[in-house]
């Protein structure tokens, strides 16, 4: 890993030189120093002179910016958040203290009442109880060593494919996809096993570096994806229908991917050669391979049944996931005190994260809807003259966009509490004669449209998580620009399945409409 060097960018009279590091610490220790004197200016206004009178003391920012048009509020808001995230702010403290710092400009003390009514409510969603038990889930199977035994039985079965290894490794990445919904866990873990064996057979760099980042992206569409349940949450969906409805749309795109590579390698067996004859193991061999997958499969089948038979609340069937895969990993021999306690960690770690970004967006995306946010991108996007598909690809785009400089949960807090409610209001008649979309499925359609989006975004040069999730794991001989190559034409493959969902939704709601009717 290469570390921060200073840039050197003068020299001074006596010929030492600044660095751009220093330059930058100063310009936050005097940022610092700017806003612990307004903050105290404000405590002095606020203990000792009347919060709604005309004296003061030096000065009072309490409603300064009461008058302004809610265009102008959008530019500063938005501005100011895009500018703190570019200097490396952690989003879930920037947009929840913008929030709070915008409600005190804008309004005055008495309306900081908003902050507690909008974290409340979400505090008392128990759907989001899901979250840290499926991310402790696939905490768990990972330590367990699962996924290894898992990627071992997918690649006996399809070495002696041209290509195979690279199949092998999306097609364990789909089902890996079905037991963590964790998009990290995925593509590292599958940087440290499949990669050495795709690169000892000698296969091209784009194709093994593409394989495994695209199929450790669908860990963000396939059931038990982690951003469904916050986005059913955010836009008060059925989460056991957005789930069906994310089916079908991710084993598409992971038919795609497994039929390029092999395409791509059977016209061209130097890039993805065989695993030799001698290697290879008989069918009766492959069987008996099977059986170290039937316990994950049956765990997740369990799970995601129990869930969409309606027997079982999303919360009840990520706690019979938590409890089954210690049961798994105690019937593979790989349950210690170790994993648990490691697991455990992850959870906090990666469950706090989330939390603490939802209850920032909350405030700050709650506000800007309470000052009349929402009304104005409605007018905005409907002032544009577009349909409503044309729109629909605005907000694909600016999605896009967003993905390229955000992570998945801050735009998800910060652009569906927008989006939906105008998708809503919009009718999709179908595209060339083709079936529309009910108006009843419009809000699941257009969910599943947004999480291909975010995956598309995990693969987005130049801050796509998955591209330096693997770089952190990939030999130093490859190059970041050989990441960012192999990445484009998968990238190009998810742009086809979204088009492929925009234009036969009923890809998405059939097997909706099947279970629930």
């Amino acid at each position: 890993m290469d570390t921060n060097t200073a840039v050197q960018t003068g020299a001074g009279p006596g010929g030492e030189k600044t660095s751009s590091g220093k330059i930058w610490t100063w310009v936050m220790i005097l940022a610092s120093v700017g806003v612990t004197f307004v903050v105290a200016v404000e405590i002095i206004n606020i203990l000792f002179y009347d919060p709604y009178g005309d004296e003061y003391f030096l000065f009072r920012l309490a409603g300064v910016l009461s008058s302004y048009h809610i265009s102008t509020l959008t530019w500063l808001m938005f501005g100011t958040l895009l500018v703190f995230l570019m200097a490396g702010l952690p989003l879930a403290f920037v947009t929840g203290g913008l929030g709070v710092v915008f409600v005190y400009l804008v309004g005055d003390q008495a309306m900081l009442n908003i902050i507690p009514s909008r974290i409340f409510p979400m505090m008392t969603n128990s759907d989001l109880a899901a979250i840290p038990l499926f991310i402790f889930m696939a905490a768990l199977l990972e330590r367990a060593g699962l996924i290894e035994e898992m990627f071992t039985v997918v690649y006996k079965w399809l070495g002696g494919l041209r290509g195979g290894l690279a199949a092998a490794t999306i097609l364990a990445s789909t089902i890996l996809a079905a037991m963590v919904g964790v998009i990290g866990a995925a593509v590292v873990t599958m940087g440290i096993i499949a990669l050495p064996s795709m690169l000892k057979r000698s296969y091209e760099p784009t194709i093994a570096l593409g394989s495994i980042m695209a199929g450790g992206t669908l860990g963000i569409l396939i059931p038990p994806s982690i951003l469904a349940i916050l986005y059913a949450v955010v836009a008060q969906q059925s989460v056991g229908e957005l789930y069906l409805g994310c089916i079908l749309p991710g084993l598409l795109l992971s038919s795609m991917y497994i039929g390029y590579v092999l395409l791509r390698c059977w016209l061209k067996p130097s890039l993805g050669p065989a695993v030799p004859v001698e290697e290879r193991l008989n069918f009766l061999e492959k069987l008996v391979l099977v059986k170290s997958l039937i316990a994950p499969i049956i765990l997740v089948t369990l799970v995601l049944g129990l869930l969409f038979s309606g027997v079982a609340t999303p919360v009840e069937s990520a706690g019979v996931g938590s409890f089954g895969a210690i049961g798994v990993a105690i019937m593979h021999k790989r349950f210690s005190l170790l994993a648990l306690k490691e697991a455990s960690i992850t959870t906090l770690k990666a469950s706090s994260m989330v939390l603490w970004i939802i209850f920032g967006a909350s405030i700050f995306v709650g506000f800007y809807i309470l000052q009349g946010g929402q009304a104005f991108i409605t007018e905005l996007l409907l002032s544009t003259g577009m349909g409503s598909y044309g729109i629909l690809f605005l907000m694909m785009v600016l999605l896009v966009i967003l993905g390229m400089f955000l992570d998945w949960v801050g735009i998800l807090l910060l652009a569906v509490p927008i989006f939906v409610p105008i998708i809503k209001t919009l009718e999709f008649g179908g595209l060339f004669g083709l079936p529309g979309v009910p108006a009843s499925d419009v809000a699941i359609w257009f969910g599943v449209l947004y999480i291909v989006n975010m995956q598309m975004s995990f693969l987005s040069p130049p801050f796509g998580y998955a591209l330096f999730y693997l770089r952190g794991v990939t030999p130093p001989e490859i190059p970041m620009s050989t990441i960012f190559k192999s990445a484009l034409v998968f990238l190009a493959l998810q742009v086809v399945g979204l088009a492929v969902c925009v234009f036969f939704p009923a890809i998405v709601s059939w097997l909706p409409h099947l279970v629930y009717g």
